[in-house]
């Protein structure tokens, strides 16, 4: 699986292009549409991921639903379980804190998760913003530290880090 990072927006936030046997999934579509579809190539999508609907993930998610073949999933269409598309599994993983809606797109044969704005390298999302939830994030952050520490974790911006990384350096996961 190869994984492409477009960096989109006034706030950065990352939109991934996650590759597969000429498919793709999109994660959190930010702003720059002409940016993801460049990144894109002649990739067939096959979905669009969603981990939580703040402007700034989803500023380009309405140029994706015109196409009918092309499956959205985001929290109120999808259950913490097991997907497959075309060529992709992946599990959906609810963790509420950041927002309301904030789901983690855990990729467990690669070893991999799209936490939006969940966790951060050594920090979390804001949990003062309207949707937003300290004690749901405190039992969001349990649920995660039971996965494998290798995990390597894709955020909603800033750099990609690990689990164990985080469980060693996050003051909200010791």
């Amino acid at each position: 699986m190869q994984i492409e990072t477009v960096v989109t927006g006034a706030l950065d936030e990352n939109c991934y292009i996650v590759k597969k046997n000429n498919t793709c999934l999109i994660i959190d579509p930010g702003s720059d549409y002409p940016k993801i579809k460049e990144k894109i190539g002649d990739s067939k999508i096959l979905g669009v991921l969603i981990t939580h609907a703040h402007f700034d993930h989803v500023g380009a998610l309405r140029n994706f639903l015109t196409k009918r073949s092309i499956k959205i999933f985001k929290r109120s269409n999808v259950l913490e379980q097991a997907y497959t598309i075309g060529d992709f599994n992946f599990e959906v993983i609810y963790a509420p804190g950041h927002a309301k809606d904030q789901i983690i797109f855990y990729f467990k044969d690669e070893g991999v998760m799209f936490d939006g704005d969940f966790i951060f390298k050594e920090t979390v999302g804001r949990c003062d913003l309207p949707g937003g939830d300290l004690d749901d994030m405190m039992k969001s952050i349990e649920k995660i530290k039971t996965y494998p520490k290798e995990t390597t974790l894709y955020p909603g911006h800033g750099e990609t880090t690990t689990l164990e990384h985080e469980l060693k350096n996050n003051q909200y996961l010791k």
